[in-house]
């Protein structure tokens, strides 16, 4: 979140770290003849609507509360979780299995994540993904496999990577940009690699969706340059501009993505959920009015709308931050402006909250008031394409510093629901 293919030349790679981290003693029995799960399915309530929260694993944001700890005590957190999600009348967690090109599963294709036993590639002893996948729907919870496609690392120095890891035997995959790492976007291999990476999980568990969070090209930092020259040299023909080839980049990963998981198994859904404002209208009449310093498809080369509009996902999750009146990205008008985007193209429009801000000193006075995010729910009601809130995140679900989840709950969330899809 923003606060914190094939089998091709990506096989090489994962055969060499396979009997590394593909831990038999850890690892998940491929899944037999799919029996189609969906949250809610005991639930008698009428209606429909999808009521997540985003469980965040990076840097130990949500779970676990800090890494190295027993496998046991590692499970029963993610457990009290789960029962929290429950309690709240919440219908689906979006468990972030994938947050740094790496895995919270026994992953053919890259490391255990260091955010489990404080080392990446060290085995844990349990399997998170599949422990999660299989607690959620025995609570009668959707479980959403949250994957990060190009982060590779919160640092530059690839030294401090995973011997064997994909980023280390393949330097020339990444770029260090804004204190960070990452895979280029731009070289049609990464895209291969992460996608097999990604869809490893689609095959082996029975996850109700695949989940993609805002980064795709990162956020600019001022000063600097994502040092994709010579890749655009190389791949770039036939593009007006470099902004134009990385959206083309973002694009393929998007729809080879979707068809992917529709081949493997129609039933699991694919959902995104960009950071809130696609561009402003000052800059294309078909953008918002809004004046954010951040547009998905200037800044981080990400088509958002037109997903949408090609129906290439199946829910979109824009991540609606700010609270209403705010003049620079109002609530209230990116709420309709996203609700005419989902019109007619049977993509299921979720919008994302920012629980997180609620009670915190830092934030605008409107985000003292319990009452904010319920008049964000009781506004997004008024617009037909909004079928649901996802909740950032599952810490403060937990912790409500100031009771604002509480009134939601208490305004919106009278009985249980199943949600859409």
């Amino acid at each position: 979140m923003r606060h914190i293919g094939r089998r091709s030349l990506a096989a090489a790679a994962a055969g060499a770290v396979a009997s590394m981290w593909a831990t038999a003693g850890a690892g998940a029995a491929p899944r037999p003849g799919r029996a189609r799960h969906r949250g809610g399915a005991k639930r008698g309530a009428a209606g429909k609507e999808f009521r997540g929260m985003w469980l965040a694993t990076v840097a130990n944001r949500d779970w676990p509360s800090r890494p190295g700890l027993p496998a046991e005590r590692q499970r029963a957190e993610l457990l009290a979780f789960l029962d929290t999600a429950v309690e709240r009348r919440l219908n689906a967690v979006v468990f972030q299995a994938r947050p740094t090109a790496d895995a919270l599963w026994p992953s053919p294709y890259e490391p255990w994540s260091q955010y489990l036993t404080g080392v990446q590639g060290r085995d844990p002893g349990w399997d998170p993904l599949g422990t999660a996948v299989a607690e959620a729907h025995a609570r009668d919870l959707e479980l959403h496999a949250w994957f990060n496609p190009y982060r590779v690392a919160n640092h530059t120095d690839p030294s401090r990577l995973a011997d064997g890891h994909p980023a280390r035997v393949h330097p020339d995959w990444v770029l260090p940009y804004g204190g960070k790492l990452y895979y280029n976007p731009g070289l049609p291999q990464v895209r291969r690699f992460v996608q097999d990476a990604m869809l490893d999980a689609v095959r082996r568990y029975d996850i109700d969706a695949v989940h993609f969070d805002d980064y795709f090209y990162p956020y600019p930092v001022a000063g600097q340059s994502f040092a994709d020259d010579d890749t655009y040299a190389a791949h770039g023909a036939g593009f007006p501009d470099k902004a134009a080839w990385r959206r083309d980049n973002i694009d393929r990963l998007v729809r080879e993505m979707s068809e992917s998981i529709r081949e493997i198994d129609k039933d699991v859904r694919f959902g995104i959920s960009p950071f809130g404002v696609w561009r402003n209208a000052a800059i294309d009449p078909l953008g918002s009015d809004t004046r954010a310093g951040v547009q998905t498809y200037d800044h981080l080369h990400a088509d958002t709308r037109k997903w949408v509009k090609e129906r290439w996902i199946d829910y979109v999750v824009p991540q609606l931050y700010w609270h209403i009146g705010f003049a620079t990205a109002d609530y209230a008008t990116l709420v309709p402006w996203w609700d005419d985007v989902a019109r007619g193209t049977n993509v299921d429009l979720y919008v994302g909250e920012a629980l997180y801000k609620a009670g915190d000193p830092a934030q605008p006075a409107a985000w003292q008031d319990p009452a904010e995010l319920s008049r964000h729910l009781a506004l997004a009601a008024e617009h037909p394409r909004v079928r649901g809130h996802v909740f950032f995140s599952a810490k403060e679900v937990v912790t409500d510093r100031i009771g604002a989840m509480a009134r939601v709950v208490a305004d919106h969330y009278p009985t249980p629901v199943r949600p859409p899809g």
